[in-house]
């Protein structure tokens, strides 16, 4: 593998910024400097006044194969992701068939190990009766993300209500659990409470606050009960905010959560514009939720911010509210949009770099990767904070074709996107040739 040298880029890592040289040979970071010589056979990279983070490690997509691949693929949506800065992902089971037995799961890895561009891990998934098929995973905890818990339902029939496989899976796992909270029995009143509803902005009300509020609660119960290592997904509300602390290092907490972009950017006000296209599980709800998430994003009781990017087709989209499908299509744009609020005097570069890349790879304990440190996999992304990026349907890679962002500019541009030291991404265009590897874990 040849060599590459990044010249004078500023480098945003561990909560600061610096100007310096980068040498990637090899795949990995090799050396970190002020001046470094170029060599021979070394291809030079001029990053003068653009900024290199580390890549994206983004804990929450679904690329929907095997099954649903009208939708996506893993190697249409790791394109996608490449091209927004996201180095590394992790896939949720709710495919057809669901990931459900370790066969299924490894036949996922196979088909990212032939076809996708970036890095890569899939969750286990459960159901109400394959706690000993999940508790097998036990023996991958080097290898596999975690093990993915709908404790309401979602995309796909995976609702998981049965108190003593959670109580076996929770007592039992050694890997870090990921839940979907929302209450089922609330949800289902409330689907009654509001039968014809017939636009998006029921959505809010049906799947509402106390819905989450309750099944984040009763997880949290039982990993406090077992010790168990527990990440809760996609938190939408105020009220479930008061479950998390910021008291301990990240490294140090048993119980983290997670925000996505959508429920930092848009409010309920936004689904007399976007309708369908924002329909999403949780919902996206009231402002005061939005403004509350942000304060816990930044003062750290929110550790990760991820995207639950989850492609559906524009047809399936157009269907009437109660048919059409859950989900928004987001791992293209999601840096761009934390660069849109650095740029607005939101949040810090610092800080998205924290909560997009290192705090993933702590969370997660993945090895190697997460930071722009000596010896770690060259996972980069190249950002120009002085250029900008407007959305079209010409430059939208994600197999769905849409995005709630079309005709959008954003007040930033990814220039380059390295994985394990390959120029996957340069100047708009995907080295779609470029293999990620898969994660490996420090457990």
């Amino acid at each position: 593998m040849s060599s590459i040298l990044i010249k004078k880029a500023t480098l945003v890592n561990e909560g600061s910024k610096q100007i310096r040289d980068v040498l990637i040979r090899d795949g990995f970071i090799d050396r970190i400097e002020k001046d470094i010589q170029p060599q021979a056979g070394c291809r030079e990279i001029s990053a003068e006044g653009l900024y290199l983070l580390p890549g994206v490690i983004d804990d929450q997509v679904h690329f929907r194969e095997p099954g649903l691949t009208h939708k996506a693929t893993i190697a249409t949506e790791a394109r996608a992701g490449i091209a927004g800065g996201t180095t590394s992902f992790m896939e949720m089971p709710n495919t057809n068939p669901p990931a459900l037995t370790q066969e299924i799961l490894e036949r996922k890895y196979d088909v990212a190990a032939a076809t996708s561009v970036a890095n890569y891990s899939f969750f286990m998934g459960v159901s109400n009766n394959n706690a000993d098929e999940v508790l097998r995973t036990n023996n991958k905890k080097k290898d596999v993300c975690g093990v993915k818990i709908f404790m309401g339902s979602s995309t796909g029939d995976m609702l998981v209500d049965n108190y003593l496989t959670l109580s076996k899976i929770f007592s039992e796992s050694e890997l870090l659990i990921s839940t979907h909270c929302e209450d089922e029995k609330i949800i289902n009143a409330n689907k009654l409470k509001y039968a014809s509803a017939d636009n998006a902005s029921f959505h809010p009300l049906i799947r509402d606050v106390e819905g989450c509020f309750e099944s984040s609660f009763a997880a949290i119960q039982l990993a406090k009960k077992h010790n168990t290592r527990l990440h809760i997904l996609h938190i939408s509300t105020a009220k479930e905010l008061q479950l998390f602390s910021n008291m301990l290092p990240l490294a140090d907490k048993r119980i983290t959560s997670e925000v996505c972009v959508h429920h930092l950017h848009f409010t309920s006000g936004d689904y007399a514009k976007f309708g369908n296209l924002i329909k999403c599980n949780p919902a996206i709800k009231a402002p005061e939720n939005k403004a509350a998430l942000w304060e816990a994003l930044l003062d750290d009781r929110i550790d990760i911010i991820a995207t639950d990017h989850a492609p559906h087709t524009w047809e399936e989209k157009q269907q009437p509210y109660q048919k059409a499908p859950s989900g928004v299509p987001l791992i293209q744009h999601s840096l761009l949009l934390m660069l849109q609020y650095v740029k607005e005097g939101r949040i810090s570069i610092e800080k998205v770099v924290e909560k997009m890349s290192h705090a993933p790879a702590i969370c997660f304990q993945i090895a190697d990767r997460g930071f722009i440190r000596e010896g770690f996999n060259a996972d980069l992304v190249l950002v120009d904070m002085n250029n900008s990026t407007t959305v079209t349907k010409e430059n939208i890679l994600y197999k769905c074709g849409w995005s709630p962002f079309e005709g959008h500019q954003f007040p930033a541009a990814i220039r380059y996107t390295f994985v394990n030291g390959a120029v996957a991404y340069e100047n708009g265009i995907v080295n779609a040739s470029v293999r990620g590897q898969r994660l490996k874990f420090n457990r």
